[in-house]
């Protein structure tokens, strides 16, 4: 198993009902990587993703975690499977009515059953690996679109996850704040190891961050395994580098 790929999906379908999203996804998402889930509008990125952490159900197919079956296994090993993710949802999805620390502190809290002082500790270190140390008792309302997701990706961190699932991080930023978040992304693989997924349509993002890569495809609902995204711009699928170019002349 110590070999076996961080995620695994094969012959992954979903859809909703007899609505079929995407059907035939294979791919490897090996430890320590970060791989791009990739596509345009409407293509199935985020009903993949929900997929991924087990909040909505494939129509058929498998996603195994370290070699173990998540979809066919019991709720109690599925809760322990979960444990081991963290995710960034596309706003932050930060609770409006409490602090940046009661937030992070939350999952901990309920998680754990760790005195109040010890859940303090790890909730300030939390926002300090993120560049938020002492805004622990600021609300989600007074900060900036950047500073939410970075606050989000304290949050997704706080059971210190060995896989984080990040959607649309770039999503309402600017160009420069994007790219600090990317770069705050690579620096959690980096030093603390931890197996990144990232579904996204930013070429930026793409390009900068991502070490391998599938592109979802909307016309004929299934995947193009791409490799390195740069790569890919290169060499790859003429589809896919149509979609790595799009607005370049």
């Amino acid at each position: 198993m110590s070999n076996a790929p961080h995620i695994e999906v094969r012959n992954l379908t979903l859809g909703y009902g007899d609505f079929v999203v995407q059907r035939g996804l294979d791919f490897a998402v090996n430890q320590g990587g970060i791989f791009v889930v990739m596509g345009g509008n409407g293509c199935g990125k985020t009903t993949l993703m929900r997929s991924l952490v087990g909040l909505q159900a494939p129509l058929a197919g498998t996603v195994l975690y370290g070699g173990e079956d998540f979809w066919a296994a019991p709720d109690q090993e599925q809760r322990r499977l979960k444990r081991r993710l963290g995710i960034l949802f596309q706003g932050g999805a930060l609770w409006s009515s409490l602090t940046l620390a009661e937030n992070v502190a939350l999952p901990i809290a309920e998680t754990t059953g760790l005195p109040p002082g010890q859940v303090g500790e790890i909730v300030a270190f939390k926002l300090a690996l993120v560049g938020l140390a002492g805004f622990e008792d600021f609300y989600p309302s007074e900060l900036s679109g950047g500073m939410k997701k970075r606050a989000g990706l304290a949050r997704a961190m706080a059971l210190d996850p060995d896989i984080l699932v990040v959607d649309e991080p770039s999503s309402g930023l600017d160009p420069l704040t994007a790219r600090r978040l990317d770069e705050l992304i690579v620096e959690l693989r980096d030093s603390l190891g931890t197996t990144v997924v990232v579904v996204t349509h930013d070429l930026a993002s793409i390009l900068a961050i991502g070490d391998n890569s599938v592109y979802l495809d909307a016309d004929t609902h299934t995947m193009i395994a791409t490799g390195h995204p740069r790569e890919a711009l290169n060499n790859g699928d003429a589809k896919v580098r149509h979609f790595l170019t799009r607005g370049e002349s």
